[in-house]
């Protein structure tokens, strides 16, 4: 699996799906600042890393996840690579909203799905897990039974762990900060006085040049 991260982690820093900037920084919706920016869309205008991450992704859930009866993508990032690895793995594929349409039929989770159905969780990076596991709720509410959850990247924050332990949902990535970092200094897309920087935010990304 380490090996996976690795060639995943290259790929996104290749098309620039990730960039990192400890000097000109982000800012993120939350208002954090931030050395690291993830935009995982991008990956679906390459072929070969989104045949890279579909296939990734299916591996993992064959291997993890022998019984999963259906795929849920978690609106809107994860809903096109949730279809891939569904069609690829001959499974039934529904997604969730952020929250009920206000018209309409009002549904959360679209498509069909039957309650009691093994249901895999794909999403496509993982921060703090809220929006997550709201989906999960969702699921769950929707009479699912959820197996777990795989997403292409995490930050690996502490209070994600805590999260997504707390809500009883295993967790697994194709690729994390972790992997990344010390891989991003190697290639040359960081200099070795960035990692000070970029493992001081990781600590404590709340407080980070605020």
């Amino acid at each position: 699996m380490n090996d996976v991260k690795r060639r995943i982690a290259e790929s996104l820093l290749q098309i620039k799906s990730i960039k990192l900037e400890t000097a000109n920084f982000f800012t993120w919706a939350s208002g954090w600042h931030s050395p690291i920016y993830c935009d995982n869309r991008k990956i679906l205008s390459y072929p070969a890393v989104r045949g890279q991450v579909r296939d990734a992704f299916a591996e993992l859930i064959a291997r993890k996840y022998p019984g999963a009866e259906v795929l849920a993508g978690v609106a809107t990032g994860a809903i096109a690579h949730g279809a891939l690895v569904a069609e690829k793995m001959g499974l039934p594929f529904i997604y969730v909203r952020s929250a009920p349409k206000a018209h309409g039929l009002s549904n959360q989770v679209e498509g069909e799905v039957a309650p009691g159905a093994k249901v895999v969780v794909i999403e496509d990076l993982i921060s703090t897990g809220g929006s997550s596991l709201s989906a999960v709720e969702a699921l769950r509410a929707a009479g699912c039974e959820v197996l777990g959850m795989v997403a292409i990247f995490t930050y690996g924050f502490p209070r994600a762990a805590a999260n997504f332990a707390e809500r009883g949902v295993a967790l697994d990535t194709l690729s994390d900060y972790q992997t990344l970092i010390p891989l991003a200094a190697e290639r040359g897309y960081i200099r070795p006085a960035d990692l000070d920087a970029l493992n001081e935010w990781r600590e404590s990304p709340e407080t980070w040049k605020q």
